[in-house]
């Protein structure tokens, strides 16, 4: 196995003036090469430096996606620095809760992030330094014990110095074993959990793992949709094309994907299947109009108008990998009618992330496919129908959470991760998911919302007593949505509302309404109900207290 950093050195001597990463900028497309991105990293490692940072320092980045996002995350990396990857559009609680577990001692963020951080610097004891894009700040300026950097200006400042012999980034070098990303996905106790993934662990899943499985090309253009704080866009959407040496474009945002796939013509897509889905509802409205086009689409003629379709996208897609959420059969199969090979992947953040995938020479679909070559997948305690929790053992397998052993301890069996889903696993190996254990509710973005983070923010409220976050789906549409039955404190309206025993129902449901909302607004917009459903009597629970959640549904 190789490190993050030995990835970068490698493409940067063999594929030095190659284009790495595409993007549009004010209506005009730019483009850095392997090279630059290596000596930009390098600039980044010694800022790192410059502001304090060693080998094992908790560093956190926290910007939507933009080139930006790789070479800070390959200079902080590739010296040793645990990342903290963010997700741009955390609430501030949110925000404040992961910077402090995480201890992170500084934080590399996009411009418009600077007041969700200014308000919730004061809750961070261990953090020293913060460093922004987008002019946020001017110079260098200091707010009680947090300095606060332009990341021009200080890139300006360590550029000669980080291109010297003796520069932090030959003097750092990390190993297999060190933990170069935190990531912090829901826990079941209501708590994020940071995943801590090593050098090994992402690079396990390359030239040994998932590169076994379907084959990239120097000449591929991988577009860069997902973000890079989920670890399924960082791996195969940044660590592929960087092993492979192959391109990065960029869309400007979800709104002109469309148009930026026929500026950059993309060979890849990774993509949630939400994503896979109005792109292929908008090739199909087309081709609703056309008689003739519908009657070949009939015929099994799709390959034929597979090439015009195939332009529309730019002229040269030929792959689209589903992940973070299960996919539709039905699209699927009609991409690879139309000549573009689809077909979907299976894995967690713990398991950096991918653990199964299909073989792009032999699709079963609707399996998520076989356990990458260097990994293993169980079915434990299989009912008499095969199916048992999804177990998994091999190098991609995180080192635990961070500061968090009692987690750790809950989801590991000897070797083997727990992940809490259900499925079976066919002759050929190839696994097929048909549920969960746990409640996670997963909706179509792929995005995972625990039903016990929702619920401890709702019963914050005095008002209520209880709560119960479900996962639901409206008639004809598989995907999950979040709702939630919620439980009025009847005691507390008695006691806090004259004249209580003349009130209706629904006056009390309203109240609760405006409460729900009120609780739910620090979440990310995601994890907020949908629906709710109301119950005037408190859930049945079990002789330990717990709400016997297979007894209710929405």
């Amino acid at each position: 196995m190789a490190t993050i950093r030995t990835l970068l050195l490698d493409a940067a001597a063999q594929a030095s003036n190659r284009t790495f990463v595409r993007w549009k900028s004010n209506g005009t497309w730019h483009s850095w090469s392997f090279n630059e991105v290596y000596k930009r990293s390098r600039i980044i490692s010694e800022v790192a430096h410059k502001l304090g940072a060693k080998h094992g320092t908790t560093v956190a980045l926290m910007m939507e996606n933009r080139p930006e996002w790789l070479i800070t995350y390959l200079g902080l990396s590739s010296v040793g620095c645990r990342v903290v990857p963010i997700d741009a559009r955390l609430q501030e609680g949110e925000v404040s809760y992961i910077l402090r577990d995480a201890q992170v001692h500084t934080i590399f963020a996009s411009g418009r992030i600077w007041p969700t951080l200014n308000a919730v610097m004061d809750t961070l004891p261990d953090l020293r330094h913060m460093v922004l894009l987008d002019g946020a700040v001017a110079g260098n300026v200091k707010d009680g014990r947090v300095r606060i950097h332009d990341f021009t200006s200080i890139n300006d400042e360590c550029q000669e110095k980080a291109m010297q012999p003796d520069a932090f980034f030959d003097r750092s070098v990390p190993v297999e074993s060190d933990v170069t990303s935190i990531i912090y996905t829901s826990g079941t106790t209501g708590r994020p959990k940071g995943a801590m993934l090593t050098h090994g662990n992402f690079t396990a899943q390359l030239k040994d793992g998932a590169l076994q499985f379907f084959k990239v090309y120097e000449h591929d253009n991988f577009l860069m949709v997902l973000p890079l704080h989920h670890a399924f866009a960082f791996s195969a959407n940044f660590l592929v094309p960087l092993c492979c040496r192959c391109e990065i474009s960029f869309v400007e945002n979800l709104r002109t994907v469309a148009e930026n796939m026929r500026e950059v013509s993309p060979t890849v897509l990774l993509a949630v299947p939400l994503l896979a889905e109005k792109i292929l509802n908008g090739i199909m409205s087309k081709i609703k109009k056309n008689k003739a086009a519908m009657l070949m689409l009939k015929l099994g003629l799709g390959k034929i108008i597979g090439k015009k379709i195939r332009q529309g996208l730019g002229g040269r897609l030929r792959l689209i990998i589903c992940g973070g959420a299960a996919s539709d059969p039905e699209m699927l199969k009609t991409y690879r009618k139309f000549g573009i090979s689809s077909f979907e992947g299976y894995g967690l953040t713990e398991t950096a992330p991918i653990c199964a995938l299909n073989p792009e020479n032999a699709v079963k679909i609707g399996s998520v496919g076989k356990a990458l070559p260097n990994c293993e997948i169980r079915i434990f305690e299989p009912n008499e129908e095969g199916v048992g929790e999804i177990q998994v053992r091999g190098p991609v397998v995180m080192k635990g959470y961070f500061r968090n052993e009692a987690a750790t301890a809950a989801c590991m069996d000897g070797e083997w991760f727990m992940t809490g889903d259900m499925g079976r696993k066919d002759k050929d190996g190839y696994v097929t998911i048909t549920g969960r254990k746990k409640c996670l509710i997963v909706n179509r973005e792929g995005k995972n919302i625990y039903p016990e983070e929702v619920e401890l923010a709702i019963n914050n409220s005095p008002w209520i007593l209880e709560s119960l976050v479900v996962g639901y789906s409206e008639e004809g549409d598989s995907a999950e949505r979040v709702g939630a039955i919620i439980v009025p404190n009847l005691d507390y309206f008695a006691a806090h509302r004259d004249g209580f025993e003349a009130r209706t129902d629904e006056e009390i449901i309203a109240k609760c309404r405006e409460e729900v909302q009120k609780m739910v607004s620090q979440l990310s917009t995601y994890k907020r109900p949908r629906k709710l459903a109301f119950r005037m009597e408190p859930f049945e629970k079990t002789t330990t207290l717990k709400i016997k959640r297979f007894l209710y549904s929405m």
